[in-house]
C-alpha cells in the first residue's frame, strides 16, 4: 500500500479531505460506478489487499478457521489475526457490511430454492412434464454456474 508522507497535515485539512472521501463513497450507487472508482482510485495491490481483508472477515463470520482461510486466500495467520481483532474489538464496520452481504445471499438462495421447488412439481407430471423438467434442470445448471467458492 502507498506510503503516507512524513509531513503531517493540519487536523482540519485531514477532516475535510476525509469528509470528501466518505461523501464520494456514499454517493456511489451502482456496481459499475463503484468498480470504475475503485479501479482508478486504488492500485492493483491495494485492491487485492483490501478485498482479502474483507474476505477474511467474511470467512471468519461464516465460521471458517484460520488454516482454511490461509489456504483459500493465501494469507498469513498474523494477517487473519489482525482482521479478526479489528472485527471483534473495533467498530462494527466489518460486521455490518458482512451481515448485509450474508442477508442478501440468504434471500437469493431462498428465492432460488422456491423457484426450483415450483418447477419440480410440474416436472413430475406425465403429460407436459418434459418442458417443466427442462426448465428445472436449466435453473439448477444456472445456479451451479453462479455458485460462489465460499
Amino acid at each position: 500500500m502507498g506510503q503516507v508522507s512524513k509531513y503531517p497535515i493540519a487536523k482540519n485539512i485531514y477532516e475535510r479531505i476525509f469528509e470528501i472521501f466518505l461523501k464520494t463513497l456514499v454517493n456511489i450507487k451502482d456496481p459499475k460506478e463503484a468498480k470504475e472508482f475503485i479501479e482508478s482510485f486504488l492500485s492493483p495491490v491495494e485492491r487485492i489487499m483490501l478485498a482479502k481483508r474483507l474476505a477474511i472477515a467474511f470467512l471468519l463470520e461464516k465460521g471458517y478457521d484460520y488454516r482454511q482461510i490461509a489456504h483459500v486466500l493465501r494469507v498469513s495467520s498474523p494477517t487473519i489475526s489482525a482482521v479478526n481483532l479489528t472485527r471483534q474489538y473495533g467498530t462494527d464496520g466489518y460486521r455490518k457490511a458482512i451481515k448485509k452481504i450474508l442477508r442478501e445471499e440468504k434471500i437469493n438462495e431462498f428465492l432460488e430454492n422456491v423457484v426450483e421447488k415450483l418447477l419440480a412439481a410440474p416436472a413430475t407430471a406425465t403429460k407436459g412434464g418434459a418442458l417443466w423438467k427442462y426448465l428445472r434442470d436449466e435453473v439448477k445448471k444456472d445456479r451451479e454456474k453462479r455458485r460462489k467458492p465460499f
